[in-house]
Parts: structure tokens; C-alpha cells; sequence
């Protein structure tokens, strides 16, 4: 078992920063990848970024890349989601979560490929 609680949320305005922490505890945590996912009021949850269990190698969505810095520090069991230019389209619960590794990086897309979850953190972000 791995147990992951988000920390780091709050209301900001656009443009503003905010850095998101998740803190694991349980099974080595050098051992899983870690993603972040999203669900903005309405919709459906949504893959935002991913670092393998290295941290070698980082994904985006589309959406936020360029914008959002994925990083980890496995000495400390903690990944992080560094935000900056926040929109108000970046309003909602924010979800790390930790997925096996897999060869193709494509799985951490998915969030059916993560199998422990934290509660959220929500991020609001005013215009």
C-alpha cells in the first residue's frame, strides 16, 4: 500500500504561482511513477502531468505544458506539480497519484494505470 496525501492548494489569481506537494508514505516510493490529475467542476478527471520512478522522463497534457513543472525528490518520498501562469481554466481538484512502472510512457496518460490515489487539493484560480 502507498499512501499519498496532496498539500500546496489554495485561491490564487491568474498569472499567480502555486506549487503542489504530495507526500508518500508506505511501499519504497523510488519505486512507482507519479502522476497528477485534475477534475474541474463538471467534467471529467484529466491527465495534467507524469514522472517516471527516476525521474528521467516527464510528461505533459497538452494544456499545461510549458506552464506546469512535474518533479520529484525520491530522498524525500514527495513529488511535486510547480505551476506558474495560472488560468482560470486551471480551477480544480488536483490529484497525485502513483502508477507500477511501465515501459511505455504512454500508460501514465491513463489514469486507470495508477493504482493509489490521494484525497485532492483544489486549486481555484480567480480572473
Amino acid at each position: 500500500q502507498v499512501q499519498l496525501v496532496e498539500s500546496g492548494g489554495g485561491l490564487v489569481q491568474a498569472g499567480d504561482s502555486l506549487r503542489l506537494s504530495c507526500a508518500a508514505s508506505g511501499r519504497p516510493f523510488s519505486q512507482y511513477a507519479m502522476g497528477w490529475f485534475r477534475r474541474a467542476p463538471g467534467k471529467e478527471r484529466e491527465f495534467v502531468a507524469a514522472i517516471r520512478n527516476s525521474g528521467g522522463n516527464t510528461y505533459y497534457s497538452d494544456s499545461v505544458k510549458g506552464r506546469f513543472t512535474i518533479s520529484r525528490d525520491n530522498a524525500k518520498n514527495t513529488a511535486y506539480l510547480q505551476m506558474n501562469s495560472l488560468k482560470p481554466e486551471d480551477t480544480a481538484v488536483y490529484y497525485c497519484a502513483a502508477s507500477r512502472p511501465y515501459n511505455s510512457g504512454d500508460f501514465y496518460y491513463s489514469d486507470s494505470s495508477y493504482n493509489y490515489w490521494g484525497q485532492g487539493t483544489q486549486v481555484t484560480v480567480s480572473s
